[in-house]
């Protein structure tokens, strides 16, 4: 499973700015997804922003007030000779030759660059320009509780549907049966979702199940704790395998977690990767050896090319290409010096 967080997005467009011409005069975002990249890049870069629909009907977005920004939006979309077109990820295409051919058809003049921030390859007929390769499966934080991956995703519930209940109000009595009734939403989805796995306790189903209803969301199965008590489950610490238990023998291929600790403990005990929603990063059972680090081991000439202009220290370039940033950092505790007593 490949998965890119925001922070790995805004990370491709920084590496991948010297790509682009340096006289960029307008970049253009295609709605939705789009305008998040092409918002990360108008900022970084202070180049106006605008989306399609209003660039076709002539307007752009207002902005602050730098000199330079001011100077640039006082012209007229006619002056413009260079325009970036950008979305965040291209796949089949067709969200691209639509913006296209409605482009041709508005008679636009000047100059138009076509880009992805990420592509399933590294060239694409439909764009001039794909910043990184990203290859099936793939998944983004920007789409991840909208995927067609959670028909066959398991997903924790407290933290990823909804807020954790608070100290006071996880008393396994009154306060924690509010708290199932009124729970905070926190990520929606779209979606039906395979299977809820959760440690919440089986006699609390009732009322998970009437806030699931309320919230409108569809589900497979859920998988309870079956323990007579909150305190009973802190006694056993089991939160983590019997999650990891459930997942290994389905055929799920992801479990959504909400704890970096526990997606560590689901991903090694399960053999199957899990997106903590806490850290926003894959947890691989062995990432050393995982089908990443090899497609990253692909991507390396690619990457080091990218980064080239923005550090010059390929060695720690290299290694972390490899293993990609959660392992590196990960690797990079393990083995820093320890102080001395």
């Amino acid at each position: 499973m490949n998965y890119r967080s925001l922070a790995d997005l805004n990370d491709a467009i920084i590496t991948n700015l010297h790509r682009l011409p340096s006289d960029i005069d307008l970049v253009v975002g295609i709605p939705r997804s789009g305008l998040l990249a092409a918002n990360l890049l108008s900022l970084v870069s202070n180049i106006p922003l605008t989306d399609l629909d209003s660039f076709l009907e002539g307007r752009i977005y207002s902005s602050g007030t730098s000199t330079k920004r001011t100077q640039r939006l006082d012209r007229s979309l006619s002056d413009m000779r260079r325009i970036l077109i950008l979305d965040d990820s291209i796949k089949s295409g067709d969200a691209m030759r639509r913006a296209r051919a409605r482009i041709t058809e508005a008679g636009v003049k000047g100059e138009i660059i076509f880009a992805a921030v990420y592509g399933l390859k590294i060239t694409h007929p439909d764009v001039d320009i794909i910043f990184e390769q990203v290859s099936n499966p793939r998944i983004f934080q920007w789409n991840f509780m909208h995927h067609i991956v959670l028909d066959q995703a398991c997903v924790d519930i407290d933290g990823v549907l909804c807020v954790d209940p608070t100290k006071q109000e996880n008393d396994d009595g009154e306060a924690y049966r509010r708290f199932l009734s009124e729970a905070v939403p926190l990520h929606t989805t779209s979606r039906k979702i395979g299977w809820l796995v959760t440690s919440r306790l089986e006699k609390y189903r009732d009322l998970t199940e009437a806030w699931l209803k309320s919230r409108g969301i569809e589900y497979g199965e859920l998988i309870m704790l079956n323990l007579p008590s909150a305190e009973e489950r802190r006694r056993q610490g089991v939160h983590g395998s019997f999650k990891a238990d459930f997942y290994r023998k389905t055929e799920s291929t992801l479990f959504i977690e909400s704890e970096e600790r526990q997606a560590d403990i689901i991903a090694r005990l399960s053999g199957k990767p899990v997106l903590c929603v806490e850290t926003h990063q894959i947890h691989l059972p062995n990432p050393l050896s995982s089908a990443a680090v090899q497609q990253n081991i692909r991507n390396l000439p690619n990457r080091l090319r990218q980064r080239k202009h923005s550090t010059g220290n390929h060695w720690k370039v290299m290694v972390r290409g490899i293993l990609g940033d959660r392992t590196y950092q990960t690797l990079k505790k393990l083995i820093r010096p320890q102080p001395k007593s």
